[in-house]
């Protein structure tokens, strides 16, 4: 497999590339298959996750397919009352605030997450071979901005408010969240995913020294939970720039770097190198540049790959090409297509 060859430090047989919400949004066939079904409702749904899961490896030639999940699936299979409202996002009932409320925070079963174990079993077997699968989980920092805030964020103001004015409060609800994570990762591990990514997908929003103190123990416990199950582990956050270090510390494999840092300055900003921490690179195409024409994609991606190229030079793993953040989704399906094939290349 050629994404778990670069994730790994070995030559891959060709440049792995997969995109971060590949799996819906921009596909007709997608919109098609859930036509009239809510998003959490297909996300339990193993024969429907499995079709939407492959729909981008058949259609673009990924390397590798992401589960179609979503990071409040595990919140909702553990009995929080949530919903994902088109348009806006995550819409939790009963925002998640007091000591009383953190105290009956549920755990995971991972009975309740068996549809999406039996999803993985499903795509294990079409998949072929050289196609790696990739589980995920929310961080449970990013988890915890949904409970607190009662959806999406722009400043996050109750979360902080608690983190830093609550502490322990704020720690026994990043230890529950810690566990609910770590179940769900492993119950997608057992199924047979190849490599898993935690997002941590608002993290940006922390200083350095708020996300060592009040984020990192518990991302490292996960990683530390899962180091021992042999598949690569992918970290990944928006805007985490001046984070790249400090999230690398937590324990992957794989480092993902969004469209604002070079790749090669991120190497050097996570310490790649003799003596140094030892991951790949993953990332980090701005999604808009798909918009821009054949001419602007071939020249931003022929830019990105040298930049990882010496990302690896300067003692990097690999490099995995991917976006440095989703899929818009008013994306052409034919420009993603185009720019697979050409970054298999190149």
């Amino acid at each position: 497999m050629p994404l778990i060859a670069a994730a790994t430090g070995q030559v891959p047989s060709r440049r792995p590339v997969w995109f971060m919400r590949q799996a819906g949004r921009s596909l007709p066939e997608y919109h098609e298959a859930r036509a009239g079904r809510g998003m959490l409702e297909c996300c339990f749904d193993p024969e429907l996750v499995c079709e939407i899961t492959m729909q981008p490896v058949r259609r673009h030639d990924m390397d590798a397919a992401i589960l179609y999940s979503d990071i409040v699936v595990p919140l909702r299979a553990a009995g929080i009352d949530l919903d994902i409202v088109p348009g806006t996002g995550p819409v939790i009932a009963d925002p998640i605030r007091t000591a009383e409320q953190v105290a009956a925070m549920p755990r995971l079963d991972p009975a309740s997450v068996g549809a999406i174990a039996s999803a993985v079993g499903l795509l294990v077997d079409e998949l072929p071979a050289a196609k790696a699968l990739i589980g995920f989980a929310g961080a449970p920092f990013t988890l915890a901005s949904y409970l607190i805030e009662g959806g999406p964020s722009r400043n996050y103001e109750r979360t902080k408010t608690i983190m830093l004015a609550e502490p322990e409060l704020w720690h026994r609800l990043m230890g529950s969240l810690t566990d609910i994570t770590i179940t769900f990762l492993k119950a997608q591990i057992e199924a047979g995913v190849d490599a898993v990514q935690l997002f941590d997908s608002w993290a940006g929003a922390l200083s350095e020294a708020t996300y060592e103190t009040y984020v990192a123990p518990h991302s490292s416990r996960v990683m530390a939970e899962i180091a021992g199950c042999g598949i690569p582990r992918i970290h990944f956050g928006v805007g985490t720039g001046e984070l790249l270090a400090a999230m690398t510390r937590v324990g992957p494999d794989v480092i993902g770097v969004d469209w604002r840092v070079p790749l090669d300055v991120a190497a050097q900003r996570v310490g790649c190198g003799a003596g140094g921490r030892d991951v790949a690179v993953q990332g980090n195409l701005d999604p808009t540049v798909l918009f821009a024409g054949d001419a602007v994609i071939e020249r931003e991606l022929t830019r990105i790959i040298r930049e990882g190229e010496r990302a690896v030079d300067a003692g990097a793993r690999g490099h995995i090409l991917n976006l440095g953040h989703g899929v818009l989704p008013n994306t052409d399906p034919d420009a993603i297509t185009r720019a697979v094939e050409l970054i298999h290349t190149l």
